[in-house]
């Protein structure tokens, strides 16, 4: 997944590059820069989270930002900057990401739902000796 993020980052770079020089094309470019690379950045440091609650939380900055990169590749559809079919495989890469993330968040908050396992109640007496 590391990979996967970093490579679309890396792609959403190469498109902005490509997109016209007007103010429209910046300003959506722009926006659709930032988010589309902070997803592998935030996603890196999830990796690093010291804690289930610190991987939420940065999971959650991941989500975000995803979700927002699909958005700004729709808005260069919509605009007409560039063709819908040149980005479907960039803005189906960020609807992948997105599912993935917001499955790992559910599966992490489920685990944390779930009551502690019990220890058992046989004991052993050489574990007890001091």
């Amino acid at each position: 997944m590391k990979k996967r993020t970093k490579d679309f980052g890396l792609r959403v770079i190469r498109l902005v590059a490509a997109l016209p020089r007007d103010r429209a094309s910046d300003v959506l470019g722009r926006q659709l820069l930032k988010a589309g690379t902070s997803v592998g950045a935030n996603y890196r440091a999830a990796c690093r989270s010291r804690s289930d609650a610190d991987f939420l939380a940065r999971m959650g900055i991941v989500e975000e930002e995803a979700d927002e990169a699909v958005y700004w590749l729709e808005m260069l559809a919509a605009a007409g900057l560039v063709p819908q079919k040149r980005l479907a495989d960039l803005k189906h890469e960020g609807e992948e990401i997105l599912s993935i993330v917001v499955a790992s968040i559910r599966t992490v908050k489920a685990r944390m739902r779930r009551p502690p396992a019990r220890q058992s109640e046989i004991r052993n007496p050489k574990s007890e000796i001091g």
